[in-house]
């Protein structure tokens, strides 16, 4: 048994970290454990034992390469730490650490910083996930195809069992996280996830948190630095013995987001030295950037173009409020469409209502700023020709279209590093 005091957890300063290498499959005849599970734990005597058996037999049935399993005992005071001992004696390939203070975080953090296992995982006790997914999560970070692993239940093929309380808070709390912190990934705290040693050992000096944050807070700090994360939907089964505090996890939830959003907008975090060097990702986020504004511009200005049109025709009839309304929505309609295909390249009717309807809130947006434009001319110069509105409106839309670009980037089409299974 190891225990690790709190000395052994002190954060030190970390180096600034160097560029990661490409990817690189692992070799077929790999002389030690590919892959270490961590299960972390506290006080759960009645689970454990079951669990640790049946991901043992799971593994030593479906998984071709050398496996370890780690209990990470975080400072449970019932028979667990007996209970892991023991498991750890019997089981080949099965270790087991305690630790003297609470935290998932710290327990995964510990136990992926000791670990020389080139891809780690882990799981949450409960065993709500189906283990059937496990191999199609390690597979990609095995074959060198992707960074970062993780189970979604919010994904198109999760089948998920749960309280219609814990879904709000779940889709609640992702649906959060798109709109403060810009993600792409859709289901951050599912507890069934996996990461390459190699960028887990740059990840880790950077990431805080040592409680439930500390799967979102790894998420978003390699998004940001480009790296590709996978996603498997996954079939999942609420535990109704869940020990979750809901409203306290909730605010370090909140505070997590406030500081970490606080580090990314200050600059804090050496992103670009985790980008892959020589990597398939080298310079496609500003090309792709780059791409995206040429092509919005040229909707945009189609769609201005339509937009002026429908308005000088429909002025006459309906006065400058109600024909600004009709004209920006028809266009707002197109420009969503043009924009689905063309700038982001999502094809087919998949989420196509989704996307209008989040495109007519970012037109909402371009109404308020062109309506109080025009509320402003008028007021300000009520003997002003239509010449005068068109280059108002005209002002307004501008910056509703830059507006509405980095509304569409970050919300309505998201950039997902997703990709379907690979196999090792």
């Amino acid at each position: 048994m190891r225990t690790v005091r709190r000395s052994a957890l002190i954060d030190r300063p970390a180096p600034e970290p160097s560029a990661l290498p490409r990817r690189a499959p692992l070799p077929a005849h790999h002389p030690e454990p590919v892959l270490d599970v961590v299960v972390p734990v506290h006080n759960e005597e009645t689970d454990l034992e079951s669990c640790v058996r049946r991901l043992h037999a799971h593994l030593g049935e479906t998984f071709p390469y050398a496996f370890r399993i780690t209990i990470a005992d975080n400072a449970s005071t019932d028979a667990t730490p007996r209970i892991a001992a023991r498991l750890a004696a019997e089981l080949p390939g099965t270790d087991w650490f305690r630790l003297t203070e609470k935290g998932r975080g710290r327990a995964l953090h510990t136990a992926w910083s000791r670990s020389r296992a080139p891809v780690l995982a882990y799981l949450d006790v409960d065993l709500s996930t189906d283990l059937a997914a496990l191999l199609p999560l390690v597979a990609p970070l095995i074959s060198g195809h992707s960074d970062i692993a993780i189970g979604t239940r919010l994904a198109r093929g999760s089948q998920v069992v749960r309280g219609p309380k814990r879904e709000i808070i779940s889709r609640c709390y992702n649906g959060l996280l798109r709109s403060t912190l810009a993600v792409g990934f859709s289901d951050a705290q599912c507890g069934f996830k996996a990461v390459r040693r190699d960028v887990a050992e740059r990840l880790l000096p950077l990431v805080e948190d040592r409680e439930w944050f500390f799967d979102t807070e790894l998420l978003v700090i390699a998004e940001r630095a480009g790296l590709r994360i996978h996603e498997v939907p996954v079939d999942w089964v609420d535990d109704p013995d869940s020990r979750v505090h809901i409203l306290s996890t909730a605010l370090a939830d909140l505070r997590g987001m406030a500081r970490l959003g606080r580090a990314l907008a200050g600059g804090r975090l050496p992103l670009a030295a985790l980008r892959r060097s020589g990597g398939d990702l080298d310079g496609e986020l500003p090309a792709g950037l780059a791409r995206q504004v040429v092509r919005f511009a040229a909707v945009g200005a189609a769609s201005t173009l339509c937009y002026l049109l429908l308005y000088t025709l429909l002025r006459p009839a309906t006065g400058a409020q109600a024909a600004n309304a009709l004209a920006l929505l028809a266009s707002a309609i197109a420009n969503t469409a043009a924009n689905r295909r063309l700038t982001f390249g999502v094809r087919g009717r998949d989420g196509a209502l989704r996307h209008q309807l989040k495109g007519l809130a970012a037109f909402a947006v371009g109404l308020a700023l062109t309506s109080g434009s025009l509320a402003v001319l008028h007021h300000a110069a009520p003997a002003a020709g239509r010449r005068v509105e068109l280059v108002t409106l005209i002002a307004a839309n501008l910056a509703a279209t830059l507006l509405r670009f980095l509304l569409f980037r970050a919300w309505v089409f998201p950039a997902r590093r997703t990709t379907g299974p690979v196999s090792p």
